[in-house]
C-alpha cells in the first residue's frame, strides 16, 4: 500500500524523465483512490428537503434495491440508519448551528440569511453554454504580440530544495480546497500525508532543479459565478479558476521562499515600494493610510491635489507574459527558479465547467494564472516599473488599483501622466478603461470655504466629488461623513439579518461570532485610515450603533465600543509598523538623527516627529500615532 515502494524513479533531471515520474506518481494515486474511496455519484436537486445529504440519498436508494431483493431485514436495518441520519441533519438545521465546533456548516446558513439564498437560475440563458463561455475567457487571455520567453542557461546543484519533513508540513496542514484537473483533492493528499512526503518532496526538488513544470498542473478548470441576477452573456459571469492542489503547494514553496525575498531587494528598474498588495506587510488598510497621508502631505504646500482613480480592464487576465518574465529575470533569484516559473507560465491552458457541461480545453497566452499561488506576486512584478514619471508626482498601487496624487504645482502634468500609463499598459496587454476612471480634487482646509480656480477635468476621465477608495468611500473634503453613512446602511441591514438568526434559534454563542464577524468588522474596516477624521457627531453614530447590538444580545455586553477598537486597532497597526523594518509604512516613519545623551522612552522610538500643519492634523494615522503620547 505504501507509495514510495510502488515508485521507482528516475535519476535523471532532464524533462522527460521529469514528467515521467510525474506521470508514475498520478498513476498510483489514482489507483489508490479509485481502490479505497471509489466514486459514486448522487445527484441532490433542489426540490429535496434540505435534510436531504448525498449520503442519506444513497442509503434510500440502496434501501430500496434491498427491498425490492427481498433482504427486507436489511433494508429495515438500513432505514434505521437512515432514520438517524435525517434525525441528526434536521437538528443541524440552524438551532444546533456551532460556529466553533462546525465553522463551515454554520457560516454557509449564516450567508443565506446575510446574503440571501444561492440563486438557482435553472436553465442556462439562450445562447451561454460551457464551450462559449471558454471561448470567451481564452479571447480575453490572448495576446497577439506573444513571443515565448527566453530560458537562463545554468549550472544546477543537486541541492535538496524541499526536505521530506517541509513536504509532510504541507500536506498535513492542507485546509479544505477545491479540486484541480488533475483529479487528486486536498483530503486524499492530507489523509496519505505520510506516505506522500518523501516522494513529493522528491519531485518537487527535481522540479525546481530542472526548471520544469508537468503538464498535469499547466491545465486549470473555471466555474463561471453570475455577477447579476439574470446573467445574459458571457461578461456578465466571473470565472473562477481551480488550479492543481499539488502545484499550489510548491508555488507556495517557491514564492515564500525566492520572489518574495527578491522584492525585498529588486533592481534599480524596479521598486515596490508603491505597492501594498500581495506583499507579506500589505493590506488594503496600509494602502489607505498611505493615500490619505500622501494627500495631506501635499496639501500643506499646495492648494489643493487630483487624485485620480485608474481602472485597469481584466488586468489580471491580459499580462503579457513576456514582459512579466523579463522583469522576473532581472530579480534576484537562481536561474533554475527562473526556468521553472518560465515553464509555468508557457503552454497554459484551461476548460469550463458550466450547467453539467464541460468544454473542451483551450489555449491561452497571457494571464497571471488566476487560481494559482504565483499569479498576485507575478502581477506585482509586472507593475514593479510603473511610477509617476513627474517629480512630485505619486503613483500608489494596490494590486490593480491605481491611484495617481497630483499637487496643484504640478496640474500641468496630468496629460503627461495619463498617457505613460496608457503606453505603459499598451507595453503589458492592459487596457485602460478611462470610462470606470475617476478624479477627484481635494483642497486645502484654509481654501475650502474660497472660491479657487480649478482646472478643467482629465479628457475622458469623470471628475466626482467623492470616490470609493479600496472599499472606503472618500470625499473632497476628506472627513469621513460619507464613509459612515454607507457604513451605517449596511450595518442596519446585518441588523436584520442578525435578528432573523437569533429568531430561528441560534445560540448566543454563535449570534456574537457572526456579530463580530459581520457587523462589527464591517464597522471596523480600515478603521486606522479614517478613523481621525469623523467628526463628534459620526463617532456618536457609531457608539450608538454599538450599545445597540449590547442592548439586543447581538453581540457580547463587554464588546468594547467603538473609540477602544479604533485607538486599538491604532495601536496594533503601529506596533507592527515599528518593529518591522520591512513594512511598507516603514518609508513613511522618518528616522530621527542619533544623539549623545539618554532620552525618556518614547512611543515613536526611533521615529521623527513630523511637524504639525494646517493640514497635517490628528486626522492622519501618522501623525496620531507619532505624537501619542507624546508630552
Amino acid at each position: 500500500m505504501l507509495a514510495s515502494s510502488c515508485l521507482t524513479f528516475e535519476s535523471d533531471d532532464d524533462d522527460a524523465s521529469v514528467q515521467s515520474n510525474f506521470d508514475q506518481l498520478y498513476e498510483v494515486m489514482r489507483d489508490m483512490l479509485d481502490r479505497f474511496y471509489p466514486e459514486r455519484w448522487i445527484t441532490v436537486t433542489s426540490s429535496d428537503p434540505h435534510y436531504v445529504t448525498p449520503a442519506i440519498k444513497s442509503m434510500l436508494r440502496r434501501k430500496n434495491r434491498l427491498m425490492r431483493a427481498g433482504r427486507t431485514a436489511e433494508a429495515d436495518a438500513l432505514a434505521c440508519r437512515v432514520r438517524s441520519a435525517i434525525t441528526r441533519q434536521s437538528s443541524k438545521w440552524l438551532r444546533d448551528v456551532d460556529t466553533r465546533k462546525n465553522p463551515a456548516a454554520a457560516w454557509e446558513k449564516v450567508r443565506e440569511f446575510t446574503h440571501g439564498p444561492r440563486r438557482d437560475h435553472g436553465q442556462p440563458p439562450a445562447g451561454i453554454s460551457a464551450q462559449v463561455l471558454n471561448d470567451h475567457y481564452a479571447a480575453i487571455s490572448n495576446d497577439d504580440r506573444y513571443r515565448s520567453p527566453p530560458l537562463k542557461l545554468t549550472a544546477v546543484t543537486d541541492d535538496v530544495y524541499i526536505t521530506e519533513m517541509e513536504a509532510f508540513r504541507h500536506l498535513d496542514t492542507l485546509k479544505h480546497t477545491a479540486t484541480g484537473l488533475d483529479g487528486i483533492p486536498a483530503w486524499f493528499l492530507r489523509v496519505g500525508a505520510p506516505i506522500f512526503a518523501a516522494p513529493l518532496a522528491r519531485l518537487f526538488s527535481r522540479s525546481l532543479m530542472a526548471g520544469f513544470v508537468p503538464e498535469q498542473w499547466k491545465a486549470a478548470i473555471i466555474t463561471p459565478i453570475p455577477k447579476v441576477t439574470q446573467p445574459s452573456k458571457p461578461s456578465d459571469y466571473r470565472p473562477i479558476s481551480v488550479t492543481s492542489v499539488m502545484s499550489r503547494l510548491l508555488e507556495k514553496c517557491v514564492v515564500r521562499r525566492y520572489i518574495y525575498p527578491a522584492l525585498s531587494s529588486p533592481p534599480p528598474q524596479l521598486s515596490f515600494d508603491d505597492q501594498f498588495a500581495f506583499r507579506p506587510t500589505g493590506s488594503t488598510t496600509a494602502a489607505l493610510v498611505a493615500i490619505m497621508h500622501n494627500v495631506r502631505s501635499m496639501l500643506s504646500a499646495n492648494d489643493y491635489v487630483h487624485v485620480i482613480a485608474f481602472d485597469f480592464s481584466k488586468a489580471f487576465d491580459t499580462v503579457r507574459h513576456e514582459t512579466m518574465l523579463s522583469k522576473m529575470a532581472s530579480l534576484g533569484m537562481p536561474d533554475n527558479i527562473y526556468n521553472w516559473l518560465r515553464d509555468f507560465f508557457s503552454d497554459r491552458q484551461h476548460c469550463t465547467q458550466y450547467s453539467r457541461q464541460r468544454s473542451t480545453v483551450a489555449m491561452i497566452k497571457a494571464s497571471v494564472i488566476q487560481g494559482s499561488v504565483v499569479g498576485p506576486s507575478a502581477y506585482v512584478i509586472t507593475a514593479g516599473d510603473l511610477h509617476a514619471v513627474t517629480p512630485g508626482n505619486l503613483l500608489l498601487k494596490y494590486a490593480d488599483d491605481t491611484y495617481l496624487l497630483v499637487p496643484a504645482a504640478n496640474t500641468s502634468t496630468r496629460s503627461l501622466e495619463i498617457e505613460h500609463i496608457k503606453s505603459w499598459a499598451a507595453e503589458n496587454n492592459l487596457t485602460l478603461n478611462c470610462q470606470k476612471s475617476q478624479e477627484m480634487i481635494v483642497k486645502a482646509r484654509g481654501k475650502r470655504g474660497k472660491s479657487t480656480c480649478l482646472p478643467p477635468p482629465c479628457q475622458d476621465i469623470a471628475r466626482v466629488s467623492s470616490m470609493r477608495v479600496l472599499g472606503v468611500t472618500v470625499n473632497d473634503q476628506l472627513t469621513s461623513a460619507d464613509h459612515i453613512a454607507s457604513t451605517l446602511e449596511s450595518a442596519n441591514r446585518l441588523l436584520y439579518a442578525l435578528r432573523t438568526l437569533r429568531n430561528h434559534g441560534i445560540s448566543d454563542a454563535s449570534l456574537h461570532d457572526v456579530c463580530r464577524a459581520t457587523l462589527i468588522a464591517k464597522v471596523m474596516y480600515a478603521a486606522p485610515a479614517w478613523s481621525g477624521a469623523c467628526s463628534a457627531a459620526d463617532r456618536a453614530k457609531l457608539e450608538a450603533l454599538i450599545n445597540r447590538c449590547r442592548r439586543r444580545g447581538y453581540c457580547s455586553p463587554t464588546e468594547p465600543s467603538f473609540s477602544e477598537m479604533s485607538t486599538d486597532a491604532d495601536d496594533r497597526l503601529f506596533a507592527r509598523s515599528m518593529s518591522n523594518s520591512y513594512h511598507v509604512l516603514q518609508p513613511l516613519l522618518p528616522y530621527r538623527p542619533d544623539v549623545s545623551y539618554d532620552l525618556r522612552r518614547r512611543a515613536h522610538g526611533n521615529k521623527r516627529l513630523i511637524c504639525k500643519t494646517t493640514d497635517m492634523n490628528t486626522d492622519d494615522f501618522i501623525i496620531r500615532a507619532l505624537y501619542k503620547d507624546a508630552y
